[in-house]
């Protein structure tokens, strides 16, 4: 069984003035105020989005489409209606629960995803670290000899320059000793 729920009469000016709500089951009406049902503050929160976001402000029509059982609505006393209320609200919760629940659940993925990514990240820089550091100590050794060969050979031309003008440097030092000058 469906029930056909049509939000009729709203005058929207700031706030909610009055509600009705025609209930269309098997073809009889029945007009509710929503002092009433309480669980259709539901529909006047949509009504005012709407009228908000579109400017209405005479008469907005919404048509829902519920699919309750005549069992349901034979329970439309205050009793029931108390009844469907809290059943409603315990619905409403298990749903906003549910969907906190799957909302940390997906953070919680996707928190191990990236530190799963970080780790192999940090892994692959580190390989890469080691083989570039080992790749340059190699090298360190050979360098090492090079220079120590560069110095050798440039120790050795000193050596020999020096031996070889040495002789022309003393007698020029002489020369400039025992020159006397008036």
């Amino acid at each position: 069984m469906y029930l056909l729920w049509r939000v009729d009469k709203f005058i929207y000016d700031g706030q909610l003035k009055f509600l009705s709500v025609d209930e269309t089951h098997n073809g009889r009406n029945h007009w509710i105020r929503s002092s009433v049902l309480r669980w259709a503050s539901g529909l006047v929160l949509v009504a005012k989005i709407i009228t908000q976001i579109f400017g209405f402000s005479h008469t907005l029509f919404l048509w829902f489409r519920l699919n309750l059982t005549l069992d349901r609505m034979a329970s439309n006393s205050r009793q029931g209606g108390i009844q469907q209320l809290l059943a409603a609200e315990h619905e409403a919760q298990a749903i906003v629960n549910a969907a906190k629940n799957e909302k940390y659940a997906r953070l919680k993925q996707a928190k191990e995803e990236a530190e799963r990514e970080i780790a192999e990240q940090r892994t692959l820089l580190e390989n890469q670290f080691q083989q570039k550091l080992s790749a340059s100590s190699g090298d360190s050794g050979a360098n090492v000899k090079r220079l120590e060969q560069e110095t050798d050979t440039k120790i050795h031309e000193l050596k020999t320059e020096a031996a070889r003008i040495s002789g022309d440097i003393v007698s020029m030092l002489l020369k400039y000793v025992t020159t006397v000058k008036n």
